[in-house]
């Protein structure tokens, strides 16, 4: 464990709005997937993937005991060719139905082509989600949304990729009631900790 990245990590939320914030919001996203099981789909831009996001939400759902949970990672630049689970393409948000979630993850402009997928699945009835960095038009477009002001790195605030993590592990901790014994939220950080300075899962 590296101990000083779960200091500054704990100074850098004590006295903020990111625990209550990130829980909000996994809240919503846990509630919008749990009562219909119809699904989570999981997409970024055409220049960011979120895979990390992506194999701690396959964690946390295990963790968790919520299968549900586990995200459909739908990718921009999916070929035939691909494993199955690395082949989803644009296409399966425009078969998006009600009862599926959709969560956008956004660390810039979502993009024309993301954006109209996006609002011909919120139309279908998808329930859509969007964490990015501000994008007024995706924000618009989100039933819940999550904005994270670009920033260069952890030691200068909170960043997208820091926020994800935070996002992934209260959808796991909020999936159940909390019973004696179990690690609350907050005492999960340097846990957390440890998996910012790990390198990149493998893609699945």
């Amino acid at each position: 464990m590296d101990a000083v990245r779960v200091a500054l990590l704990r100074e850098v939320l004590a006295g903020t709005e990111w625990p209550g914030a990130t829980r909000r919001f996994a809240g919503a996203l846990r509630s919008s997937v749990l009562p219909h099981g119809g699904g989570l789909l999981l997409v970024g831009t055409a220049e960011y993937e979120p895979w990390h996001l992506a194999a701690h939400l396959v964690d946390e759902a295990a963790w968790s005991g919520t299968p549900e949970l586990t995200p459909t990672l739908v990718r921009h630049g999916a070929r035939p060719g691909d494993p199955a689970h690395l082949a989803v393409g644009l296409g399966r948000i425009e078969a998006a139905r009600r009862g599926e979630t959709l969560l956008v993850v956004a660390p810039g402009a979502a993009g024309a082509p993301l954006l109209e997928r996006v609002y011909d699945a919120r139309r279908a009835g998808a329930t859509v989600l969007a964490l990015d960095s501000g994008d007024r038009e995706l924000h618009a477009m989100a039933h819940e949304a999550l904005a994270v002001p670009a920033r260069p790195g952890l030691d200068a605030g909170l960043d997208l990729d820091t926020v994800q993590h935070l996002v992934s592990a209260a959808t796991g901790e909020n999936s159940l009631p909390v019973p004696r014994g179990r690690r609350r939220f907050t005492d999960r950080l340097s846990r957390l900790a440890d998996r910012l300075t790990a390198p990149p899962p493998a893609r699945w």
